[in-house]
This record gives C-alpha cells, structure tokens and sequence, in this order.
C-alpha cells in the first residue's frame, strides 16, 4: 500500500507546483463571479447559501447555472489532469493515479475554501465529479447515472450527489478494478466528505424543508 509512495520524494517540487496550481484552479470563484458579473448577485446571500452550481440554477435559473456547472466540472478535470500533463509518472500506474488524487484534493479544497471569494466557496460536487472523471472515467459515469436516477426519481440534487457520492466506492470495490489503493481509500473520503457538506441538507430532507430542483417523475406521471 505504502511502497507507492517511495518514489513521491523525487518529483517533490514539480508535485507542489501542482497542488499550488490545482488549488487556484479550484478557487475560480464560478459561482460568485457569474453571479455577481451578470446578474449583479452574490449567490451566497440567496437560496441555499451555497457557491454552487445546484443554488445557481435555483436563484439565477438554467442558463446561467449550467454554465457554471460545466467550469466548476471542468476545473477539477483539469487539475487532476495536470499530472498526466507534467508526465510525472507511467501511464496506468498506480503512482499517476496518486498524484492526480493529490491535485484533485487541491482542487476540491480551493472549491470549498478559494482564495479568490474570501475562503467561503461550494460544496465540491461538480469538481469532485471532474475530479474523478479524470481518474476513473467508467467508474464516474456509472456514479453520474445513479445521481440522475435519484434526481429524476426525487426531484432532489442534493439527494442525488449523496448516493452518487455513496455509490462510487461501492462500485470502485466491487465492480471495477484500480492500481492503485489510495483511489479506493480515496473513493470512501469522498463519500464522507459528501455526506459532511451536506449535512444541513440532510436535517432539511427529513424534515421535509428541502427544495427541489426539479419536479420528480412521479409527480408527473399522477
């Protein structure tokens, strides 16, 4: 498990160049500059209260939340990429796959706490999803299925996000296989720390105060 990290020392100043670099990729503020540049609007003060592109999409509407979804999606892609860019180890090893868990970790830690929007950012859902798009592409989609399924079914998002969230070690462990133990170990941080920020979502879906984003299946086939 351990052995991996062995060769970590000798790529240590182009590693913090990339943990730097996936850290303020992570805090483009998408959310709070879309808000506050086109509408006017600091999305922090309405709705959920959170820098994301779910609360986007609910205070601003689709057109201008979609966009953000795809940046905040986009920015952790690229950041777990940077690895892979810098050729910092073999292609399909384990050790790669380490180093992008790193830079993806900097990236989602400047989403919830940027730099450039006072250290109060989102909740790290669409950049982790880029995160690990970059990682584990099948793993990921099949963890994207299960949030729409949950989405369409409950009209929630945040409901989704967390049984995407909870899905993707449950698939990681026994339906596909990885290099690397640490995107295992990885997969179940991710899913906790799903669970964390959603926290008040969860207090607010059993008692039946959370908003959904849109209106549930069977709400419409009745």
């Amino acid at each position: 498990m351990f052995s991996n990290l062995n060769a970590l020392p000798m790529n240590i100043p182009v590693l913090i160049l990339v943990i730097v670099l996936a850290y303020l990729l992570g805090s483009i503020a998408t959310a709070v500059w879309v808000g506050k540049i086109f509408h006017g609007t600091d999305v922090r003060e309405h709705g959920s209260g959170n820098a994301g592109a779910t609360n986007v999409i609910r205070v601003l509407g689709w057109k201008t939340g979609v966009p953000v979804l795809l940046i905040d999606v986009l920015k952790g892609w690229v950041a777990a990429m940077l690895p892979v860019f810098l050729n910092m180890a073999d292609d399909g090893s384990a050790l790669l796959t380490n180093y992008q868990i790193i830079a993806g970790l900097a990236a989602v830690a400047g989403h919830i706490y940027p730099v450039f929007a006072g250290f109060h950012g989102g909740k790290g859902v669409a950049t982790i999803f880029g995160v690990l798009l970059a990682i584990n592409p099948l793993v990921t989609i099949s963890c994207f299925g299960v949030f729409l399924c949950v989405l369409l079914i409950s009209g929630y998002a945040s409901l989704g996000s967390m049984t995407a969230g909870i899905s993707f070690p449950v698939l990681l462990f026994f339906f596909f296989e990885t290099p690397s133990v640490w995107l295992k170990v990885f997969s179940v941080l991710v899913a906790v720390a799903l669970l964390i920020t959603h926290r008040h979502n969860i207090i607010r879906l059993i008692k039946g105060k959370e908003s959904r984003l849109i209106k549930p299946l069977a709400r419409k086939t009745k």
